[in-house]
């Protein structure tokens, strides 16, 4: 029977004991598997044979998964991950004893103790981690799946870095062999610890009795699926790669660099601090970017590094200042890389397989990392025994591995690419946002806004990525549209439309927000479905011109005029000349303008000279025919200027007119005004004189007559030319339309324009 999804309470609760096991068991693991244990086999005497066998036994213990697996479907899985710890801990009592045989003169029993010790770590420890996956699953439900998985790793890392510091510093240059026992008692204590703190986890969701595949259907059933096949492949050899590169360089430090004990240690600290790194950076970027591109970048810092390996030349290893730099930016960036590139590998592997096959596909996952890792390792020490047995020294047989693993990190490389994406940007795209402002500071205001629960704060960070807008954030947006409260709605779909593009999630949510939400931010939604070009919803928004929510009706007119809908413009003239509201009016005299239709002109200078319109109508209609003419930026601020200081209307209408004049003769004039051009020369010199009969003497047919007067050919190529030509003069000579002020600057401003349009031409 599977348990119910924790509720966010329970879950936050069981979060909290996960980070404390978390804490017991990276303390356990640093005090007698991490580096030390390697430390401690070489001061045994250990060959590179042996160390990679041991190393090799960390992996092995992934085969004992299955039995776990059988186990668990008698017993709970949270019972076994807490018995098979205590017992893994305990398991290492006869490295405990180790000191004891040497101390006896018998260092091949402190060998093969120390080998007893290690090994029943491992294989119940791989009993044990048949909850692993399970828990984890269970514990990273939600959005934030790949960031808390990320901040289990800096737990780990962290706590790891600060106990290896205090090892380090506790070994010294020449540790006794009896001090290797006390700090492994110690971690035998935190493992018991940690062993009894994860029975305070709750059960993860387990599988139906009707699923019991064997194993060998398991991997049947993994490989035959191209995009877990391919993973499989890849994350094998990363495995190899890191597992190998790892253990060894802390051989690499010893037998190449002669460095003691607690110097190899605290480069370990250096190993911790990449790792604390990583994870840092990954929980920050992963669940925005996704998973495959961070893998890629990951596993290429690692290939980078090792080439390093390569170039560095022998006569740099006496130089101790040289030699520390070299070997802690090794640990750093090696740790920085690899164990970055497993804990992504893993984040890729949950959101790949489907929750249902968790279980048996984790078993699979740790199974293969096994072969990996114990092969790598063992051949890895059996090819620096073989090469040194043959006669060539350390740091020629260093080079000769890591050239080898370098080969095999580019293939990985190399397949990465064809990785199912699952929801990630491209690595372009990745690297980009890692480099853009913008973006980093979109994940931050992301990240506080999914931490915090105060409204108004929510609110405020939504307006900063109103104000700073990112692709990243479409997704936290869209959670925050759903919100009960109509301000954070509001900001959230304000956001939205600050963006550059719209995915289809987020096309399909504002759609749903304009047929479901009128009255409230149907409004906003129509209105950024039309800044963005959404064609598909202009049946909807043919509907909702007619809603009685005139914010809505107005916006959807507005952005039908966005997606050039020509089919809507009649009924978009027969709703401005219909309609009582004046809100919508103004919109729909807007849209008019954005149409951009010279055939609206007569529509729009029927607005100008109509009886009493509303507040700030006229000035919207001007606005409009000055945009279907092209002369709206410079009429604009004339119109600005006039409904300041209404007086000022003749002399800003000069000033267009006699500017345009000067503009041509200064570019024209003179000895040039002969052949095709004194006719138009003529014209220009005229303009003047014909806005100021207009504008003075009250006279508006001298400056009809002239704009008739317009060789069309030479001013413009523009078919909507003669319309408007056409438009203008006849509404000269309306008495009604042309006793607006209105139109009046605005027509001036048109002739002028015409003038300067036609010495650009012919200058």
């Amino acid at each position: 029977m599977s348990n119910p999804r924790l509720s966010p309470y329970r879950l936050g609760k069981a979060r909290e004991m996960f980070n404390l096991f978390n804490v017991f068991n990276a303390l356990s693991w640093s005090m007698m598997v991490g580096s030390i244990i390697t430390l401690f086999a070489i001061r045994l005497g250990a060959s590179s044979t042996y160390i990679g066998t041991l190393s090799a036994l960390l992996y092995v213990s992934l085969f004992f998964l299955p039995l776990g697996r059988l186990l668990a479907r008698r017993l709970s899985i949270i019972g076994i991950f807490s018995l098979a710890w205590i017992v893994r801990a305990l398991g290492m009592v006869p490295v405990v004893l180790a000191p004891l045989a040497v101390h006896m003169g018998n260092e091949d029993l402190a060998l093969g103790l120390t080998m007893l010790g290690v090994a029943i770590f491992h294989v119940t420890r791989g009993i044990g981690m048949v909850g692993n996956t399970p828990v984890l699953s269970s514990l990273t439900s939600g959005p934030d799946r790949g960031s808390y998985m990320t901040q289990i790793q800096i737990i780990n890392s962290a706590t790891g870095m600060v106990s290896g510091f205090a090892i380090a510093i506790l070994l010294g240059r020449e540790p006794p062999l009896f001090l290797y026992s006390i700090i492994m008692a110690v971690g035998i204590v935190c493992g018991i610890t940690s062993g009894l703190m994860i029975r305070k986890v709750p059960e993860p969701v387990g599988e139906t009795e009707t699923e019991r595949p064997r194993l060998t259907a398991i991997f049947r059933e993994a490989f035959s699926q191209p995009p877990i096949r391919l993973f499989l492949v890849i994350f094998m050899i990363v495995a190899v790669v890191s597992g190998v590169s790892r253990t060894f360089l802390v051989v690499y430090a010893r037998e190449v660099f002669y460095q003691d004990d607690g110097m190899v240690l605290l480069y370990s600290v250096f190993g911790g601090l990449g790792h604390l790194l990583i994870g840092m950076l990954v929980k920050f970027f992963i669940d925005r970017i996704g998973a495959k591109p961070l893998f890629i970048i990951c596993v290429l810092i690692g290939l980078v590094t090792m080439v390093s390996i390569l170039l560095f030349p022998r006569s740099a290893i006496d130089n101790l200042t040289m030699a520390i730099l070299f070997l802690a930016f090794l640990f750093f960036m090696l740790n920085f890389g690899f164990l970055g590139s497993e804990g992504i590998a893993q984040t890729y592997f949950l959101g790949l397989v489907p929750p249902a096959k968790m279980l048996d596909m984790g078993i699979l996952y740790f199974f293969v990392f096994g072969v990996a890792g114990a092969g790598g390792s063992f051949l890895a020490g059996l090819l620096l025994d073989t090469l040194m047995f043959v006669g060539l020294s350390p740091f020629a047989s260093f080079k000769i591995l890591f050239a080898v693993i370098i080969a095999l990190t580019g293939i990985a490389v190399f397949m990465q690419r064809k990785l199912t994406p699952l929801g990630a940007l491209p690595l372009a795209g990745a690297v980009k946002v890692m480099f853009s402002y913008r973006d980093l500071q979109a994940i931050s205001l992301l990240d506080r806004l999914d931490r915090t629960q105060d409204f108004q704060e929510q609110e405020q960070l939504l307006d900063a990525l109103h104000r700073n807008p990112s692709q990243l954030s479409i997704k936290g947006l869209l959670d925050r549209a759903k919100s009960p409260r109509l301000a954070t709605r509001m900001e959230a779909i304000r956001a939205l439309e600050r963006l550059d593009r719209l995915n289809e999630d987020a096309e399909k949510a504002l759609v749903n927000d304009v047929i479901n939400s009128q009255f409230t931010t149907a409004y906003i939604s129509a209105r950024t479905l039309g800044n963005h070009g959404y064609a598909p919803a202009i049946p909807i928004l043919r509907e909702l011109v007619s809603s009685t929510d005139y914010m809505l009706a107005g916006e959807a007119m507005i952005a039908l005029a966005r997606l050039r809908d020509s089919a809507f413009l009649p009924q978009l003239e027969e709703i401005i000349l219909n309609t009582q509201n004046p809100r919508l009016k103004i919109m729909g005299v807007e849209s008019l303008g954005i149409y951009g239709s010279p055939n609206s002109l007569g529509a729009l200078i029927g607005i100008l000279k109509g009886a009493d319109p509303p507040p700030y109508l006229r000035d919207e209609a001007a606005l409009a025919i000055s945009g279907i003419v092209g002369i709206q930026n410079q009429f604009s601020r004339s119109l600005v200027r006039f409904l300041a200081e209404p007086a000022l209307a003749p002399a800003l209408a000069m000033d267009a007119a006699e500017t345009a004049s000067e503009f041509f003769a200064s570019s024209l004039g003179g000895g040039r005004k002969r052949g095709k051009l004194a006719p138009v020369a003529k014209l220009a010199e005229s303009v003047p004189a014909a806005v100021s009969a207009l504008v003075h003497d009250d006279d508006p047919g001298r400056l009809s007559h002239w704009i008739q007067g317009l060789p069309a050919t030479a001013f413009s190529d523009r078919p909507s030319f003669k319309t408007v030509q056409a438009v203008f003069s006849q509404a000269l000579l309306d008495a009604e339309a042309v006793s607006h002020t209105h139109l009046r600057l605005l027509v001036s401003h048109w002739a002028a324009h015409q003038v300067r349009e036609w010495t650009k031409k012919f200058k």
